[in-house]
């Protein structure tokens, strides 16, 4: 295909990985994040409204995503089909969803990460279904 390049990336799990060690999980956990219990049954996560200003001063317009962060039991994210204990993912725009299959009761967190918090402004409305 002419004009189109091609970059491959190797992201290798311990040499690209950021540590979160317990007391950075524990303080995302029960400082930072907003939580809701997940009961068994298949479960959708939706941005249903609002966006992150990480840049509120300078005119931009925001972005609608929020970082997410599932633990506490065992859950099939449909996307991956893997059960696992806890797992991470992200919603970007508001036709993105993310369907669980929760095996076992577990915790949703949602958040967001910046290098500088005097600047953020705006909030996200998640849409939390079980269905």
């Amino acid at each position: 295909m002419e004009g189109c390049t091609v970059t491959d990336l190797k992201v290798h799990s311990k040499q690209n990985c950021f540590f979160l060690d317990a007391d950075l999980l524990q303080k995302i956990q029960q400082e930072t994040a907003v939580s809701t219990p997940l009961e068994p049954g298949t479960t959708v996560v939706k941005i249903r409204d609002g966006a992150f200003n990480y840049r509120a001063d300078s005119g931009h317009p925001g972005e609608p995503i929020v970082l997410l962060w599932i633990y506490g039991g065992k859950v099939i994210n449909k996307k991956t089909g893997v059960p696992v204990g806890a797992t991470w993912s992200t919603l970007n725009g508001y036709d993105d969803t993310l369907t669980l299959e929760v095996l076992e009761a577990s915790t949703l967190c949602a958040f967001f990460f910046d290098t500088h918090l005097e600047d953020n402004d705006g909030e996200i409305l998640l849409s939390v279904v079980r269905i």
